[in-house]
């Protein structure tokens, strides 16, 4: 029954968790990637466009040549054709191609850490709506005090993580584009989910959602091109840089694939504290020019660990 409350199993609910938690980790890396290739190339929708090109590639090599991917797809074409998917259901990339495009747009200016609790604050609140909405697979999801308190310890986390740079109006400028980023990840992951519950896919639910980004990237790209010219920088010769895309790849997989087990707000908060967790190690363990975590920016890292604590407990 669409938008019913769906209870999943504890051992599959802490699966989803787990490997949540591990993608949170590998979106801290492609933030760091691309956010780097976008210096690189000084352009950072150019770096977008080659991540989610890559990723594409890769999917439309390994997807074909699964059995599981072959049988994704004619399922997927016969959920639009029955009408139990809808064509908008489909458009999730769009979201993940404006992430990735801030990706390399802010974070070789602010640092992994506080893009990521940008991203983390706009991810929170916007999980609790469309968990509520029941847009995801897993149906409508009760919003509870402690997820509200949870959500809003978020975007307190936020005020900390770039209260050292209230001085400057550039970062703080930017540092809107991934809180705006984050609130669209909510909806990805939802909408993603469906198309990977009618494919019964997640690779195919993948390569839908690489498709449509890249589609949409490749016009701001041209738009780009037409008012700034071709990338002032030269393409880098180290291979890790060109890796965004099939991180991305992992990402996006393993959130269509567990998200009617955890529900959009509690994928959300593991992804979120992977990305914590990763984004603050980047920073501090291999930092940058741009990475420049301060006690604040620490506090407000552990502040989004306790709110996800707290939000997550049943």
């Amino acid at each position: 029954m669409p938008g019913a409350l769906h209870r999943p199993s504890p051992a599959r609910r802490l699966i989803g968790v787990v490997l949540a938690t591990a993608a949170g980790v590998a979106v801290a890396v492609q933030s760091r990637i691309n956010g780097e290739l976008g210096v690189r190339l000084a352009d950072g929708v150019a770096a977008a466009v080659i991540s989610f090109g890559l990723g594409l590639l890769v999917l439309l090599v390994l997807v074909p040549a699964t059995p599981g991917g072959r049988r994704g797809l004619a399922a997927l074409r016969a959920a639009l054709t029955a009408g139990t998917l809808r064509p908008w259901q489909c458009l999730g990339g769009l979201c993940g191609a404006f992430l990735v495009a801030t990706q390399g747009l802010t974070v070789g200016t602010l640092g992994v850490a506080v893009f990521t609790v940008a991203v983390v604050a706009g991810q929170s609140a916007s999980s609790l709506l469309v968990d509520r909405a029941g847009i995801g697979p897993s149906g409508r999801q009760p919003v509870t005090g402690r997820r509200l308190f949870g959500a809003a310890l978020t975007v307190l986390a936020v005020g900390l993580a770039v209260g050292g740079r209230l001085n400057d109006p550039t970062a703080l400028t930017l540092a809107v584009l991934p809180l705006l980023a984050g609130i669209a990840v909510a909806w990805q992951q939802a909408v993603n989910g469906l198309v990977g519950r009618a494919a019964g896919s997640p690779l195919t639910a993948t390569l839908v959602n690489f498709t449509v980004g890249i589609v949409a990237l490749l016009a701001v790209f041209a738009v780009d091109i037409a008012i700034r010219g071709l990338p002032a920088g030269s393409p880098p010769a180290e291979p890790w840089l060109y890796l965004g895309g099939p991180i991305g790849i992992t990402f996006i997989a393993i959130a269509a694939a567990v998200v009617e087990f955890t529900g959009v707000l509690l994928l959300g908060l593991a992804t979120i504290a992977g990305q914590v967790v990763g984004a603050v190690l980047l920073d501090v363990v291999l930092p940058t020019a741009a990475s420049r975590p301060d006690a604040t920016t620490l506090l407000g890292a552990a502040l989004t660990l306790v709110a996800v604590l707290i939000a997550a407990r049943r």
